[in-house]
């Protein structure tokens, strides 16, 4: 099997990291397989067809996190990218780095995190699938369409308007996010648009004889908690938002409610602590797991118990169908109040719950 071009690619941008930048590209905070593998694509688009001179491709992450992406550390494996070629928010120096780029490409979000939020007349390029928050509106080009996932639009670019660079790299990189973000296509999962099929297919027909079995490993490492901490679960992918004058934190984590209280017995302290480090008016673990069928779960804390009550009444109202779950955990949180949920509706993922808190507390 041929070494891919991508992979020099990425070699070379890292090289050119303490050069002019014409252009960065950035996934979201979160570092999702999603984010990483739109954004690494997309560059390399970019950088192949000599748009810009001098493209890097920036994971906004600290380089020892990636092992905590174990469905990433997967794909990137079987695309044969090795992930010592990329670069991580600890490879650089904030800002004399950011001093010199000239443009910005968002790659699986539009509103820049807190840590870029001044670089924000830099952006030029937004592509992505959530919600428009309507910022930036100097920017270029702006593509931002509600599909599964946003590797959907970098691989409808790729399929579209540049055909012949498309290999088994590119591929299963952005094949194999549209099916996790879609549970294999599913439409019962409620995120598969018929975009997010056509291209998956197109990527993947070429290279993977079965979808079905190809999905299967893919699953099983995006499932692997083993050998996380509390600490490393509510971290591995996480995003903070502003609703009004309250800073939440969301966490996706993939295991149940009792798995993860099996796992660490102080696991409510391991929220507190963790929320009380990121200052944050609320925390909210929504946890995604195979019981036989796919299922979702909530963990909410708060250290105000106004709050609290306050985001379940929201969750509530906008039908996520909440039964509570009663374990016996001992000391629940030193400070505060936390609860658990299995969540009846199971198609609202924080994409689209993050647009109902803020509606809601906004």
């Amino acid at each position: 099997m041929d070494f891919p071009k991508l992979s020099f690619y990425l070699h070379t941008s890292q090289t050119n990291i303490h050069k002019k930048i014409d252009l960065l590209v950035m996934g979201n905070e979160a570092a999702d397989l999603d984010s990483m593998a739109s954004a690494l694509v997309f560059a390399y688009i970019r950088a192949a067809k000599g748009i810009d001179l001098n493209i890097v491709p920036l994971i906004p992450i600290a380089r020892a996190d990636f092992k905590l992406r174990p469905e990433a550390v997967y794909v990137f494996d079987q695309a044969q990218i090795n992930p010592a070629h990329l670069v991580f928010l600890d490879d650089i120096t904030l800002p004399s780095f950011m001093d010199r780029v000239d443009s910005i490409a968002l790659l699986d979000h539009n509103k820049l995190s807190s840590l870029f939020e001044p670089h924000g007349e830099k952006i030029s390029i937004i592509m992505d699938h959530h919600k428009d928050q309507d910022l930036y509106h100097r920017v270029q080009t702006r593509v931002i369409e509600p599909v599964g996932s946003c590797a959907t639009l970098v691989g409808e670019l790729l399929i579209r308007d540049y055909p012949a660079l498309l290999d088994r790299c590119l591929s299963i990189l952005l094949g194999s996010a549209i099916l996790l973000d879609t549970v294999n296509l599913d439409p019962n999962a409620g995120r598969v648009t018929p975009k997010d099929t056509r291209v998956a297919r197109h990527l993947l027909g070429t290279w993977v004889p079965s979808q079905n079995q190809y999905f299967k490993p893919l699953q099983k490492a995006k499932f692997n908690t083993s050998g996380l901490t509390t600490h490393d679960l509510l971290r591995k992918d996480y995003k903070e938002f502003e609703f009004g004058s309250l800073r939440f934190g969301i966490s996706s984590a993939f295991l149940s409610i009792r798995d993860w209280w099996k796992k660490d017995p102080d696991f409510c302290l391991g929220f507190e602590t963790y929320a009380r480090s990121r200052h944050l008016d609320l925390l909210i673990s929504m946890n995604a797991y195979e019981n036989q069928e796919f299922k979702r779960d909530l963990g909410v804390y708060c250290p105000d118990q106004d709050i609290h009550d306050r985001v379940i009444s929201a969750l509530i109202q906008n039908g996520l169908g909440l039964k509570s779950l009663s374990l016996d955990t001992g000391t629940l949180c030193l400070h505060g109040r936390i609860s658990f949920h299995a969540q009846g509706r199971t198609q609202i993922s924080r994409k689209r719950l993050v647009p109902l808190l803020d509606e809601y507390f906004s």
